[in-house]
C-alpha cells in the first residue's frame, strides 16, 4: 500500500504521523512510504533519517495526499486536508469529531474511510491508541498547572508541593482514567493534597490501593464535586466518554465560588471540554481568565513534548497501521478493535456516539460498508 505521512499543520503541533523507526517497518513489510519534506522536523527527524529507511521525501502535502491510499496523521485534519482526502482512501489519526461539526462535514463529502486513534480498542475494553497520549498529557497537566499558579501568570502564587510548615497546593483529579492517574501522580510526587472523584467505586478502589492512601477518593456527586472544586488551588478536569462530547462537570455558576487565582486544566478540551467556560487554546497563549479563574485548555497538550509523544504513539498505533496497510478496509471488517475505531466511511457515520453529539444520522457499519 502507499502510505503518505504529511507535515502537522495545526499551531504548535510538532509530532509526526510516523517516526522513521516506524517508516523501517512499514517497509520491511512491503509497503511505500511517502513523507513530505521536513514532516519529522519537529522530532529532531531530518529527511535524510526516512530515505535512510526506505522511506521516500515529497515536497509538499498536496503530492502526499494526491498519491496515498491511506494517510497517517497525528492531529484531526485541518480545512485544508480535509478537502484533500478522497474516496476509498484511508485516515488514520486523531479526529475528535464529537465537538467539531465542520471537520465532520469535511470528512463525510470527502468519502474517505476515517479511523479515530481514540475509539480504538483493545482486549481489555481500553483504548489503546489514546492511552499513550492520555499519559503524556496527564503529567503534563501538572506541568501546566504549577506555571499558570505562579502570580505572574494570575494564578494565586502558590506552590504545588508548599515547603516545610507551608500548606501544599490542593489539587483536585475530576476523572479517574489514564488522564487523571497520571496527573494525580505527579502531583502526588511533587507534594501535592491530592483527591479524585470518579463515579466508579470499582475504579475508587483501585487507585486508593494504588496510591496506598496517599490520595483521597471520592464518589462523583453534584455535592462532592461542588465541595472539592470550592476548595481547590487547581482542579484538573480529565473525564472521557469515548467518542462523544465531554459533560460538563464544572459550571460558570460555580467559578464564584472558587478561591480566586484558582487554574483550571481541562485535558478533555478535545472532546468539548468538561468545564462550561472551556476554550480551546494554544500552546503559544495556553491560558485565560473567567471571573477571577485562570483556565489552562490547550487541544494539543503533548505536543509540547514532541519526541516523547510520537515515539510513544507509533508504540501504539504500529500494529494497527500495520494491519489497516496489509489488508486495507478489510482489517476494518475482520478486526473489531479497528472497527470500534470507525468513524466516517463512504459518506456515513458510523460511531453512534459521535453521530449522537454532532445530531447527525447514524449508519452501523454494515449498512456503510454495503
Amino acid at each position: 500500500m502507499k502510505v503518505g505521512v504529511p507535515k502537522e499543520i495545526k499551531a504548535h503541533e510538532y509530532r509526526v504521523g510516523l517516526t522513521p523507526g516506524a517508516v523501517r517497518e512499514y517497509v520491511a513489510a512491503g509497503h511505500r512510504v511517502m513523507i513530505e519534506t521536513n514532516a519529522g522536523v519537529g522530532i529532531g527527524a531530518a529527511d535524510d533519517d526516512y530515505r535512510n529507511v526506505g522511506g521516500t521525501i515529497l515536497t509538499s502535502a498536496a503530492e502526499v495526499f494526491a498519491s496515498s491510499e491511506m494517510i497517517v496523521k497525528v492531529k484531526e485534519p485541518q480545512p485544508s486536508e480535509w478537502c484533500q482526502l478522497r474516496e476509498n482512501q484511508i485516515l488514520f489519526t486523531y479526529l475528535h469529531l464529537a465537538p467539531d461539526l465542520d471537520q465532520a462535514k469535511g470528512l463525510l463529502k470527502s468519502g474517505c474511510t476515517a479511523i479515530a486513534y481514540e475509539t480504538v480498542t483493545d482486549a481489555h475494553g481500553g483504548l489503546p491508541l489514546l492511552a499513550p497520549m492520555s499519559e503524556v498529557a496527564g503529567r503534563l497537566a501538572m506541568e501546566a498547572a504549577g506555571s499558570a499558579l505562579k502570580r505572574s501568570a494570575g494564578g494565586r502564587g502558590l506552590l504545588i508541593g508548599g515547603v516545610p510548615g507551608v500548606q501544599p497546593a490542593r489539587i483536585v483529579v475530576i476523572g479517574g482514567g489514564v488522564v487523571g492517574t497520571h496527573a494525580a501522580r505527579m502531583a502526588v510526587g511533587l507534594g501535592a493534597e491530592v483527591t479524585i472523584i470518579d463515579r466508579s467505586i470499582p475504579r475508587l478502589r483501585e487507585l486508593d490501593e494504588l496510591f496506598e492512601g496517599r490520595v483521597r477518593t471520592r464518589f462523583s456527586t453534584t455535592e462532592s464535586v461542588e465541595e472539592e472544586v470550592f476548595a481547590a488551588d487547581v482542579v484538573i478536569g480529565a473525564v472521557l466518554v469515548p467518542g462523544a462530547s465531554a459533560p460538563k462537570l464544572v459550571r460558570r455558576t460555580m467559578l464564584s465560588s472558587m478561591r480566586k487565582g484558582a487554574v483550571l486544566v481541562d485535558v478533555a478540551i478535545d472532546q468539548g471540554g468538561c468545564f462550561e467556560t472551556s476554550h480551546p487554546t494554544t500552546h503559544a497563549n495556553p491560558t485565560y481568565e473567567v471571573e477571577g479563574i485562570i483556565h489552562y485548555c490547550v487541544a494539543n497538550m503533548p505536543g509540547a513534548v514532541p519526541l516523547t509523544s510520537s515515539q510513544a504513539l507509533n508504540n501504539a498505533t504500529l500494529p494497527f497501521g500495520l494491519a489497516l496497510a496489509n489488508k486495507g478496509f478489510s482489517a476494518v471488517l475482520e478486526n473489531p478493535h479497528l472497527r470500534a475505531g470507525l468513524n466516517v466511511h463512504r459518506g456515513r457515520l458510523t460511531y453512534e456516539a459521535v453521530a449522537e453529539s454532532l445530531g447527525l444520522p447514524f449508519s452501523p457499519i454494515e449498512q456503510a460498508a454495503a
